[in-house]
């Protein structure tokens, strides 16, 4: 494979053309950007803001939980080997139904990647190492052309697309992709509906540094207004013992939150997390965003398809959005990959969403019903999911089904 240092100067005028266009370089557009253009398929992605701005310097408290069939997704993509740090693997992970002191939280899930077979359920990667190993593939890519920052109007017929840039260049496809995120401009011009729901919370999002080793062990307790993740970080020199929190909050409750100082901030967390790993402090940025799922009506349209948060959106209570858009990805590059047809043909995004629309409902309702059975207070549903927990967690069979469900190692994912 031919490799380049950087993409050639951009002429007004120039006409490009390429298989596959994509519109969004965020995580999901840029892997299968890099996993269509590793195996030699003309590619173009474009994003209207620049790639380098996107790789921060410092250390912010965002990171991503990577599960091993979107490992197995960033290895083909040849992005893997690229990250500019280890990620931190998470080989164990811990369920509790309520907040650390109460006694019946002593009824809980256990999940070990050894009795699962398997080397890690999946590893934590920081965000900003996830855009440089991209952004560095993209870069070196010969069958890739990368337009960013540039803004693009689409023009889709059933025999092509054509896509303007505001750079003067006009790039011809045989299929558009939507990469775009939750507000697609070209979702709506599609006039593809949604369907949503607004889950009335907050997710906070950061990282803490805490006195004792995390031993790789994830932590998740069902708290009544929500869930509460600690996610295993590597180690670095600055924090040798470091997790990631996700923490769901009812809205008003999280707006006071994030209007604590940090040592206040610090005990609250410590509140939900509990002592298990001594004493919390905040570090990095605070995150936060509004809760809510959405789901596209359909995934396709004339030589147009959609992946990730252009096509789905779900609660963030099993860790699995950014890997249900890569699944999207693995499915729709083996599409391309695997048929010498017309990449845009009604036949391929019929297939496309074929796979990949029923996948994302139930995932969408599991993490939905978890979210409603978890945040009930009800006495009695609350020891009959507690006394659940227990009972699957004497359950070897249904435990490793889960789990790998959870790592998307199953059915036609599993390549």
């Amino acid at each position: 494979m031919t490799e380049r240092a950087e993409t050639p100067p951009v002429t007004p005028g120039t006409v490009t053309e390429v298989a596959v266009c994509i519109i969004g370089a965020g995580p999901v557009g840029a892997t299968l950007a890099a996993r269509l253009a590793s195996a030699g398929l003309p590619t173009a992605v474009v994003d209207h803001a620049g790639l380098p701005p996107m790789e921060l310097p410092e250390f912010d408290g965002r990171a991503y939980a990577i599960a091993l069939s979107s490992r197995r997704l960033l290895d083909a993509a040849g992005v893997w080997d690229l990250l500019p740090w280890a990620p931190g693997p998470i080989t164990r992970i811990r369920c509790t139904d309520g907040a650390p002191g109460e006694a019946a939280s002593a009824l809980r899930l256990h999940f070990d990647a050894a009795e699962s077979g398997t080397e890690a359920f999946g590893w934590m990667v920081e965000a900003r190492a996830l855009r440089m190993a991209l952004n560095a593939r993209m870069r070196s890519l010969a069958h890739l052309i990368v337009r960013a920052p540039a803004k693009a109007e689409v023009t889709r017929t059933a025999g092509g697309a054509e896509i303007r840039l505001s750079t003067g260049e006009l790039i011809r496809a045989r299929l558009v992709v939507a990469a775009e995120g939750r507000r697609s401009r070209l979702r709506e011009q599609a006039g593809i509906g949604i369907a949503t729901h607004d889950y009335g919370q907050l997710g906070l999002v950061g990282a803490v540094a805490h006195e004792l080793p995390h031993e790789q062990m994830a932590l998740e307790h069902f708290l009544p207004h929500g869930p509460f993740a600690q996610l295993p970080l590597a180690p670095t020199p600055e924090h040798p013992n470091a997790s990631a929190i996700v923490w769901s909050e009812k809205r008003g409750i999280a707006e006071r939150m994030l209007a604590l100082s940090d040592e206040d901030y610090g005990k609250e967390i410590q509140r939900r997390m509990g002592d298990h790993l001594g004493k919390v402090t905040p570090i990095g940025r605070r995150w936060s965003y509004p809760l809510s799922a959405m789901h596209a009506l359909r995934y396709t349209d004339t030589r147009l398809a959609l992946i990730g948060d252009a096509a789905h959106g779900i609660h963030p209570i099993a860790g699995q959005g950014l890997n249900l858009g890569f699944r999207d990805v693995s499915a729709l590059a083996e599409l391309l990959l695997g048929t010498a047809a017309d990449p845009g043909s009604p036949e391929l995004l019929a297939q496309y969403q074929a796979a990949r629309r029923p996948d994302a409902l139930v995932m969408m309702g599991a993490t939905h019903a978890l979210e409603k059975l978890f945040g009930n207070r009800f006495p009695p549903l609350r020891l009959a999911r507690r006394l659940g927990m227990a009972a699957v967690d004497r359950m070897p069979k249904l435990k490793r089904a889960f789990a790998q469900r959870a790592m998307g190692i199953t059915g036609a994912l599993t390549r």
